[in-house]
């Protein structure tokens, strides 16, 4: 098993972070960064199915994309994911949000302020649109988190995984100021603290 990752991106990292919070060291990673020669012969090679990392593959040659389906298979039986049906499926419900969401608009303007080939569309307006945007899907997460210190439940799960990834970098990333969200930033805190974690 291997995991083609762009070392910049936030959907590469959360699978990454998973790998190391489950201490699966085994698994070597295959950078795909903008613009290298690795990206190119992964694309030559058919290793990206949807023309992005990350992609999992694994023993058999079976090539698993999009990065929440790769926390769903690694995460299946281990501690990130609940027990109770219904737990389960609120987990997945954040994760739903991240990609449909949060994903589309913390990500996209860090990725405006941050990529190169991405300045063209960093206009004024734009970035005021999504700061906006960005703010109130923050908010979400902050009153959710007032009252609990895991997005659900008593103990992480794949939604804070998920979640964890592109809102720790909104700040440095995506120019957004987390201080008012005090319980946003605690969770930050506690995922960071948790065993086995591996930075950006």
């Amino acid at each position: 098993m291997k995991l083609y990752s762009m070392p910049s991106s936030g959907n590469s990292y959360k699978v990454r972070l998973l790998l190391a919070l489950l201490g699966r060291h085994d698994v070597p990673c295959i950078d795909v960064e903008y613009g290298s020669a690795t990206l190119e012969q992964a694309h030559a090679e058919k290793r990206l199915p949807f023309g992005k990392a990350p992609v999992l593959e694994l023993d058999d040659g079976t090539l698993l994309p999009e990065s929440n389906a790769i926390l769903a298979y690694l995460g299946k039986d281990s501690r990130f994911v609940p027990n109770d049906p219904l737990a389960q499926a609120q987990m997945l419900s954040w994760m739903f949000w991240e990609q449909n969401q949060h994903e589309g608009v913390i990500a996209v303007r860090a990725a405006l302020l941050t990529y190169p080939h991405r300045k063209a569309q960093a206009t004024p307006e734009r970035l005021a649109e999504l700061l906006v945007s960005g703010n109130g899907l923050l908010q979400i997460m902050d009153d959710h988190l007032s009252t609990r210190d895991w997005l659900l439940g008593n103990n992480a799960s794949l939604a804070d995984i998920c979640l964890y990834a592109y809102t720790h970098t909104a700040e440095t990333r995506g120019g957004f100021d987390l201080t008012p969200f005090p319980a946003l930033r605690g969770w930050i805190g506690r995922v960071a603290a948790l065993p086995g974690y591996v930075g950006l």
